[in-house]
Formats: structure tokens, sequence, C-alpha cells
């Protein structure tokens, strides 16, 4: 799991329960400066990603 966050230093490790289960996501990316409250998860397809569409949910901070 792939993350882009700017909350969050690179190499963070986070999880999403809500959504996600135990699945554990790194941040590897930034995005735009505007999105400064947001996390974009990497998917494999533009068609998951519309699938998925845009959530709320909690994030746990596994390691800094």
């Amino acid at each position: 799991g792939i993350i882009a966050s700017n909350i969050f230093p690179i190499g963070t490790q986070v999880k999403i329960p809500e959504l996600f289960g135990d699945k554990v996501f790194v941040v590897e990316d930034r995005m735009h400066w505007r999105f400064a409250d947001r996390i974009d998860v990497w998917m494999p397809s533009k068609w998951e990603a519309y699938s998925f569409g845009k959530r709320k949910a909690a994030v746990e901070i596994v390691e800094l």
C-alpha cells in the first residue's frame, strides 16, 4: 500500500482500519500543497479509484 500525503513525513507507516483493516500503507509521495488535510491511496487502475471514490476515515500511525 502506497499513499500520498502532506500531513505525514515520507516513510511514515499508517493504517486506515475502517476501510482497509490491518493493511499498512507507506507515505511515498506528496500531493499539491492545497491538499493539506487529505491522503491519496494508490489504486492499480483508474476505474478502481473512481469506484472507491472519496471517503472520510480515521488514520492510525504505525511508525514514523
